[in-house]
C-alpha cells in the first residue's frame, strides 16, 4: 500500500505538469533555482568541517529554521500538498499505518522534500571527520527530515478547514505581501544582527539543541565533540518529538477521515446591508458602497492597502543607509500616487461583473463619482497623516506647505485621470477569486503603455505644483511653498471634475464595448 501511495503521488505530479506546458516551465526553473540553493548550501556545510563550533552553529540554527519552514509555509502560502488529500481517502479502507507512513514518504517527493533531504544528507559531510560524528549526523538528518514533514502534515490537517474557507486565502495572500515590500530592509537587519551578535548565535544554537527544534541536529557535533552522554539524550528527546509529532497526526487524521473538512452545508449570515448604510441612496452612493467593500474584501485591491503604511518604512530605511532624510519627506506624493493610481485599473477588476453597471444603466458620471469618493474615503486621511508625519518628526516645518500641496495635488489631479484612463482602457488583471500575484495572459504591450502612459501624463498634470516646490527648494523662500498648498488643491480638485466627467462620457459612449473588452480578458 505504501508502495502504491508513492507511485500515486508520482503520477500526479508528472501528469499535473503534462497537462499545462506553463507548470513545466514553472517547474523547471524552480527545480534550477532550487538546485543553485542547494549546491551553495551543500559546499557551505561541507566548507564547515574547518570549524567545530562554528559547525555546531549552523547546522542546528539551519536544522530548526527549516522546521520551521516546514510548518508555517504550507499554511501562508495556502499551498500545501493537495495530491494526497487525507479527505481523499475517506471512503477506502487503507490501514491507519499504511497511510500514515505512504503520506510521509509522499511529502518527500518534490523540489522542497528533495532540497530539504540532499542539505540535511550534506551535514554528514559536515561531520565526516570521525566515524561517530558521521553516524550521527546521518541518524540526525533522518530524524530531523521525518520530524519537518510529519510537523508540516501536522499542520496542513490541523488547519485543512481554515486553509479550504475563501476569507482565510484571501488572507494570506494579502500578508505574503509584507515581508516581500520589506525584504531589502529584513536581509539587512538580519546581516546587521549577525554580525553584531558575538556570542548571542552559539548561545542560541546550544539552547536550542536542547529543544525539539534543535535535538537531531546536534547530534553529529556531540558525537563530535565526544559528549556521548549528551548525545544520548538529546537522540532521545528527537525520537520523542518524531513520535509526539506521529501520533498528533495519527489523531487529526482519524478525524479528517471521518468528517472531511468540506462535509456539511456552510452556513451563511446575513450580514444586512453592510457598506451601503454609510452612503446615501443614489446612484453614486450605492457605486462607492460597492467599491469601497471591494476594496475592504477584495485582495488585489487590499494588496495596495498593505504596501501604503510599509512606505514609510522602506523610506526611512533607505534615508537611514544614506544618512540623509530628505527621501522620507516624499512618503505622501508617494502614497498619493500609489492609492490614486490604483483605481485606473477599477473596470478590468471588476471583470464581467461590469455588466451590472451597464444592464442597470447607471450613468457614467455617478459611476466615475462613486468609485473615486471611496478610495478618498481612506486616501485623504493617509495622504495627511503622511505628508505631515515626516515633518513631525524631523522637528522642520518650513517645507510642510510645499510639500502638503504636492501631495494633494497629485491625489486629486490621478483621480481625476485614472477615472477617465479606467473608462476608456482595460488591461489584464488577475480575476476574481485569483490570487493577486498570478500573472495573466494577454496583450503586455498594450497594458505597459497603458501604465507608463499614464503616469507620464500625470507627471504633467502635477508640474506646476513640482516648480514651485522646485522653487521653495532653490531659493529657501518659503513663499513657493505656500503657494504650493493653494495651488495643489485647487488644480487638482479642477482636474478632478475634469476627469470625471470626462471618464463619464467615455463610459456611456463605450459602456458594451469594454464590457466585450473584459469578456475576451476572462
Amino acid at each position: 500500500m505504501v508502495e502504491h501511495l508513492l507511485r500515486l503521488k508520482i503520477t500526479l505530479l508528472r501528469n499535473s505538469v503534462r497537462r499545462s506546458p506553463r507548470q513545466l516551465v514553472g517547474l523547471a526553473i524552480g527545480a534550477l533555482f532550487s538546485l543553485a540553493l542547494v549546491g551553495l548550501g551543500m559546499a557551505g556545510l561541507l566548507a564547515l568541517r574547518m570549524d567545530l563550533e562554528l559547525a555546531r552553529t549552523v547546522v542546528v540554527l539551519a536544522g530548526a529554521t527549516a522546521l520551521l519552514g516546514w510548518a508555517v509555509v504550507p499554511v501562508v502560502m495556502t499551498a500545501g500538498d493537495l495530491m494526497l488529500d487525507p479527505a481523499r481517502f475517506s471512503t477506502f479502507a487503507v490501514p491507519m499505518p499504511q497511510l500514515l507512513t505512504g503520506l510521509a514518504l509522499g511529502g518527500l517527493i518534490g523540489i522542497p522534500g528533495a532540497a530539504t533531504s540532499v542539505l540535511a544528507l550534506a551535514t554528514v559531510g559536515t561531520w565526516s571527520r570521525s566515524a561517530p560524528a558521521a553516524a550521527g549526523a546521518l541518524l540526525g538528518a533522518v530524524l530531523g527530515v521525518l520530524s519537518c514533514v510529519v510537523l508540516s502534515k501536522v499542520v496542513t490537517t490541523a488547519t485543512a478547514r481554515l486553509v479550504g474557507s475563501r476569507r482565510f486565502r484571501d488572507i494570506s495572500a494579502v500578508v505574503f505581501l509584507i515581508p516581500l515590500v520589506l525584504t531589502g530592509p529584513i536581509v539587512a537587519g538580519v546581516a546587521d544582527g549577525i554580525a553584531r551578535s558575538g556570542e548571542f548565535l552559539p548561545q542560541l544554537a546550544r539552547t536550542l539543541s536542547w529543544t525539539p527544534a534543535g535535538a537531531a541536529w546536534s547530534l553529529g557535533g556531540e558525537l563530535a565533540a565526544g559528549s556521548y552522554g549528551a548525545a544520548a539524550l538529546k537522540l532521545l528527546i528527537a525520537l520523542a518529538t518524531l513520535a509526539g509529532l506521529a501520533l498528533c497526526w495519527k489523531t487529526l487524521l482519524q478525524r479528517a477521515l471521518v468528517s472531511p473538512p468540506n462535509a456539511g452545508q456552510a452556513r451563511k449570515k446575513n450580514g444586512g446591508l453592510g457598506l451601503f448604510v454609510l452612503f446615501p441612496a443614489t446612484p453614486t452612493g450605492a457605486v462607492a458602497a460597492r467599491s469601497l467593500s471591494y476594496w475592504v474584501r477584495d485582495p488585489r485591491y487590499t494588496g495596495a492597502l498593505i504596501v501604503v503604511p510599509l512606505m514609510p518604512v522602506l523610506l526611512f530605511f533607505q534615508s537611514s543607509q544614506t544618512g540623509t532624510y530628505a527621501p522620507l519627506l516624499m512618503v505622501g506624493p508617494l502614497t498619493a500616487f500609489l492609492l490614486a493610481w490604483a483605481i485606473s485599473s477599477d473596470v478590468s477588476y471588476d471583470s464581467t461583473a461590469f455588466a451590472l453597471h451597464v444592464a442597470t444603466g447607471v450613468r457614467g458620471v455617478h459611476d466615475r463619482l462613486g468609485r473615486a469618493l471611496a478610495c478618498l474615503a481612506f486616501a485623504l486621511p493617509a495622504v495627511l497623516v503622511f505628508s505631515i508625519g515626516p515633518f513631525v518628526l524631523l522637528g522642520d516645518w518650513d517645507g510642510l506647505p510645499g510639500m502638503l500641496g504636492l501631495s494633494l495635488g497629485v491625489l486629486f489631479s490621478g483621480m481625476g485621470l485614472s477615472s477617465a484612463v479606467s473608462a476608456r482602457y482595460t488591461v489584464n488583471v488577475p480575476l476574481p477569486g485569483d490570487s493577486p500575484f498570478k500573472k495573466p495572459p494577454g496583450n503586455v504591450a498594450q497594458t505597459l503603455a497603458v501604465q507608463f502612459g499614464g503616469m507620464g501624463v500625470l507627471v504633467v498634470l502635477v508640474s506646476p505644483e513640482i516648480a514651485l516646490l522646485a522653487a521653495q527648494w532653490s531659493t529657501g523662500s518659503p513663499v513657493p511653498g505656500w503657494i504650493n498648498l493653494f495651488v495643489g488643491p485647487v488644480l487638482g480638485l479642477a482636474l478632478f471634475g475634469a476627469g470625471v466627467r470626462l471618464g463619464g462620457r467615455w463610459l456611456d459612449a463605450r459602456g458594451p464595448e469594454l464590457l466585450a473588452q473584459l469578456a475576451v480578458h476572462r
